[in-house]
């Protein structure tokens, strides 16, 4: 058994000043403040004037360290995995891009081997696990597909669904679909049915489509306001839907690019302290230098702090620690409510199970250890970098 103890503890639900966190087998079985609980006869870790706070949680990720979670080398997610924990990311979904169905197929195959992988008791390693699959794509709009492949895109269908649920082996846990395509509705039933969180975007959804899709069992929005129908006074679309219906949960890429810090801040105080997200649609060019790299099938670009593909912004460069900084200067939320956003919201936005995103006695201990600037400066993968 190890103690862990710093300055303050954030739940991040709760602060706790002078925490004591016990670590058995990866499992946290204590936490409270030093006061209030007897010392342990155990090794006792203090990281001083640090603060303890939950693993990071990304629910949508393509990619990082020059790597893409598309490609055919079952040795490109240990590096990614690595560069997650290394920016204090403990859990994520690995992301796939509308590709060609035999590709996508392919990928949903190595990606829940990972994901078994992962689950298994013996492994401790400092790297962020997968907690399951995001698909963004194949039933998207063409009319905000963004930098999607035209031609992979397909009409939504149960049984396109079932191949890529079998494919997966159940491991699907978020599926972005448009809600206003035909059949769609069908298949948001079908997948809620199963367990898999629906997320509405890349859309051209006029409201009456993206109440159906609600109303069908979605509950969350991808990258809010990008590849989305823009708000306007006479027509709200799906975005007015997500911004004032309680209901939803919503995601974000707080990086200053995507969306303008202002609008970021007008999207935290309509969606609030429970329901905002935080993600980073990083892509294999995260980390990296300028240059070109691959998304699933295409190429895109990366030049002044942007990626494009034929001048389309193709994910980003952010990384979800430097999410959280963002969100604290774009809105000026204190680190625990910037915390909540980026690790219980997302957590249960993705239906992860109920101790995932928290610090708390019977969870995981995924933990990561940040200095008075919020930087990352220790991340703990099920008891594993202690």
């Amino acid at each position: 058994m190890i103690a862990l103890t710093a300055a303050a503890l954030l739940t991040p639900l709760e602060r706790i000043e002078r925490p004591l966190v016990l670590v058995e087998d990866g499992i946290i079985t204590r936490l409270g403040s030093q006061a209030s609980l007897a010392s342990p006869n155990c090794r006792l870790i203090n990281y001083g004037e640090a603060i303890l706070a939950p693993g990071l949680v990304d629910i949508h990720i393509h990619g990082g360290a020059g790597h893409d979670v598309m490609e055919g080398d079952p040795e490109v997610l240990p590096v990614i995995e690595s560069f997650l924990a290394k920016h204090g990311v403990t859990s994520y979904l690995p992301t796939t891009v509308t590709a060609p169905l035999d590709l996508t197929l392919a990928t949903l195959e190595r990606l829940a081997d990972a994901v078994e992988s992962s689950s298994e008791q013996g492994r401790k390693e400092m790297r962020a696990r997968p907690r399951g699959i995001h698909i963004e794509g194949p039933f998207l709009s063409h009319a905000r597909r963004g930098v999607h492949p035209p031609e992979n895109l397909i009409a939504p269908s149960v049984d396109v669904f079932e191949r890529l649920w079998q494919a997966s082996r159940g491991h699907i846990k978020l599926m972005t679909i448009a809600p206003e395509l035909e059949c769609a509705l069908e298949v948001i039933a079908e997948a809620v049915k199963r367990g898999v969180a629906v997320s509405l975007g890349h859309s051209d959804a006029q409201i009456d489509a993206a109440r159906a899709g609600l109303a069908a069992g979605a509950r969350h929005a991808t990258h809010t306001f990008n590849a989305m129908r823009p708000l306007t006074h006479r027509d709200p679309g799906l975005l007015g839907l997500v911004l004032t219906d309680p209901r939803i949960s919503a995601d974000i890429i707080a990086d200053g690019v995507h969306v303008d810090p202002v609008v970021v801040e007008l999207f935290l105080r309509m969606k609030g302290p429970e329901k905002a997200v935080l993600i980073t649609d990083a892509t294999a060019a995260t980390g990296m230098p300028e240059g070109y790299y691959r998304m699933g099938g295409f190429e895109f670009e990366v030049r002044d702090g942007k990626c494009l593909a034929n001048g389309t912004l193709a994910g980003s460069l952010l990384t979800l620690d430097a999410a959280v900084q963002n969100v604290m200067k774009f809105a000026q939320l204190d680190l625990q409510a910037a915390l909540r956003t980026a690790t219980l919201n997302p957590a249960k936005a993705a239906g992860l199970p109920e101790n995932a995103g928290v610090l708390a006695e019977g969870a995981a201990a995924d933990i990561v250890v940040m200095n008075s600037e919020q930087k990352v400066i220790k991340t703990i993968v099920r008891g594993a970098g202690v």
